[in-house]
């Protein structure tokens, strides 16, 4: 399970890094959720997964970098740009490459700190960031003393925060995950899946029968290599869509995948009624219970968040689809 949640999260990053290039803010919304569902089920960062991590986390909060109302730490004086901050900086502790990059990007991302606050009229606000930013006086002294001026001016149009903007910003920022996705370009997937079915000695024999001889005592053993089977089979099946260049995250197979690292399908279930993503699942009545879960999942997280409300709801076996189309039942209905 940890090995498939360590392909997923690795692609969950591939999309995001796509989604914010390209600009399509409902994709990246759902590839944000499916990301932090992930990095939230680990109990520690392994290292060859902490600049993916810390991608993630950076990009979750440049993407909301302008909305002061929103916040993802404990402190709630801390903007989603100065928690971007912290994030690029553990990124930078990971590179010893694009020196360059990585100085425009943090003095750009310190710029719109200050420059936020200061287009919601938050002049006293941006003072205190200001000295949260700088603590070590002597430390980029030519940038700190200019921004204590324009503090001042409380004039947020000042030429130094329209020649480093928000715009410039995100293209800075785009042109490191050009970078990073080119050095990271691999058919990982596929790479780990081979490697991890040799190193586990299943065999080519378990993929094409779906299932794995072991010892009927070890019942928790069968039960691990069932579930690493399994999102094998799911692997196999999305690569050959991503091989045709259509894949389509709203479809059910990449949904299920999902669903499974998530440790929300039951492989019983699964094994019994044939490979869902051949066969489909089998129709199963909506029970009173579980509309009343997929209401309160909508109250709580809004239409659309299907994934985020799947993953906090009690349902039996149903995937992010399958509560879309029953709420538009709903609505219909009432």
């Amino acid at each position: 399970e940890a090995v498939a949640a360590d392909w997923m999260l690795e692609f969950a990053c591939c999309c995001l890094c796509r989604h914010f290039g390209e600009e399509c803010p409902a994709e990246f919304r759902r590839w944000r959720d499916v990301a932090q569902a992930l990095i939230n089920g680990l109990s520690k960062i392994p290292t060859h997964q902490k600049k993916t991590v810390y991608l993630c986390q950076l990009l979750i909060r440049i993407a909301k970098g302008k909305n002061l109302e929103c916040h993802f730490e404990n402190d709630q004086r801390i903007s989603p740009l100065e928690s971007a901050l912290s994030f690029w900086t553990l990124l930078e502790r990971e590179e010893i490459k694009l020196v360059k990059l990585h100085e425009d990007i943090r003095r750009l991302i310190q710029i719109q700190i200050v420059a936020v606050h200061m287009e919601n009229g938050y002049f006293k606000e941006a003072a205190e960031v200001l000295e949260r930013l700088f603590t070590d006086s002597e430390s980029d002294k030519p940038l700190r003393v200019k921004l204590a001026t324009v503090v001042k001016s409380k004039d947020p149009y000042v030429p130094l925060l329209q020649s480093f903007s928000y715009n410039l910003l995100i293209s800075k920022i785009k042109s490191y995950i050009e970078l990073f996705v080119k050095e990271n370009e691999s058919n990982f997937l596929i790479q780990a899946a081979t490697k991890q079915v040799e190193s586990k000695g299943l065999g080519a024999t378990a993929l094409q029968n779906k299932t794995v001889n072991v010892n009927e005592n070890d019942k928790r053993n069968l039960e691990t290599k069932r579930r690493f089977v399994l999102s094998i089979i799911l692997l196999r099946d999305m690569l050959r869509q991503m091989q045709n260049c259509c894949l389509n995250v709203e479809s059910s197979l990449v949904w299920t995948y999902i669903n499974c690292v998530l440790g929300l399908n039951s492989l019983q279930n699964v094994e019994k009624h044939g490979d869902a993503s051949a066969c489909g699942r089998r129709r199963q009545r909506w029970t009173y219970k579980e509309d009343l879960e997929l209401k309160s999942g909508i109250r709580e997280f809004g239409v659309g968040n299907w994934a985020k409300i799947l993953v906090h709801g009690d349902f039996n076996n149903r995937t992010s689809v399958m509560l879309k189309d029953r709420w538009r039942t709903l609505c219909r209905i009432e």
